[in-house]
C-alpha cells in the first residue's frame, strides 16, 4: 500500500501501525513545527525547504522497512532538524520502538524535545558529545541511525561503543560510499548491504552488520 501526500508517493503505509491518514497528519505537524522553528535554529538548510516531504520526510521513511522485528532501542546520531529519527518515530508510534536522539546543539535539542511532546513521541534527547554517551545508562542501542553526519569510519568509531552485538546500523550516504566503505574497511569488519535511495539518484541506504575491530 502506498500513499501520495503533496505529489510524493510514500510506498511505506503498510509499516504504519495506525491508519496512514494519521500518521501522515502527524508528519504535516511536524513540518509545520520545522517551518515555525527555522529562522531561529537553521534546522535544515535553506534551499530543501521547498523540497521537504522529498528531502526529509520520504528520505527519512525509506528506512522503515529496514527496521528489524523485535528492535526496541533506536539511536539517531547528529539528528539535527530530527531527520531520519522522527519521521520513523511517528511512523513506529504505538510499537515498542524507542528512539533516542543524539544531537549536541543545544537550541537544535530545544527544538527536538518541544516535537517529541508536542507529538507523544516515545523517544527522548541526549544533549552533548556522542563519545560521551554511557550505554549502561541509555541501554545499548539495536539500530544506530545517521545521515549526513561523518564518514563511515568516523560512524563506526562513534557507533561501536553503543550498538549490541548484534545490533546493524543503517546509514544515509552519498556518492563516496564506495570510497568510505573501502577507507572504513582498513580497520573494521562488516557486512554490508546497499539499498538505492529513493530519495536521491546518487545515494544509497547501507545496512552494516557484524561490526568489529579488525585484529
Amino acid at each position: 500500500m502506498s500513499e501520495k501526500v503533496r505529489g510524493i508517493v510514500l510506498p511505506w503505509a503498510n509499516h504504519f501501525l495506525r491508519p496512514a491518514d494519521a500518521v501522515i497528519a502527524d508528519l504535516e505537524r511536524f513540518e509545520a513545527l520545522v517551518e515555525k522553528w527555522q529562522n531561529a535554529q537553521n534546522l535544515v538548510s535553506r534551499e530543501t525547504l521547498k523540497d521537504f516531504w522529498t528531502r526529509h520526510i520520504a528520505d527519512s521513511l525509506q528506512v522503515l522497512p529496514l527496521l528489524p522485528e523485535g528492535a526496541k532501542n533506536v539511536f539517531d546520531l547528529g539528528s539535527g532538524g530530527g531527520f531520519p529519527g522522527l519521521p520513523l518515530a511517528i511512523a513506529c508510534r504505538g510499537s515498542e520502538v524507542r528512539f533516542v536522539l543524539c544531537e549536541s546543539n543545544r537550541r537544535k535539542a530545544a527544538f527536538l524535545r518541544t516535537a517529541i511532546r508536542e507529538l507523544r513521541l516515545d523517544a527522548e534527547v541526549l544533549t552533548g558529545r556522542i563519545e560521551d554517551i554511557d550505554p549502561g545508562e541509555t541501554g545499548q542501542a539495536d539500530i544506530i541511525l545517521a545521515r549526513a553526519l561523518a564518514p563511515l569510519k568516523r560512524l563506526f568509531e562513534m557507533s561501536f561503543p553503543l550498538i549490541r552485538p548484534q545490533g546493524r546500523l543503517i546509514l544515509h550516504k552519498g556518492r563516496e560510499n564506495a570510497r568510505e566503505i573501502e577507507q572504513a574497511g582498513a580497520n573494521w569488519q562488516f557486512y554490508v548491504i546497499k539499498h538505492s535511495s529513493r530519495t536521491d539518484d546518487e545515494g544509497v541506504v547501507l545496512e552494516i552488520t557484524s561490526l568489529g575491530r579488525r585484529p
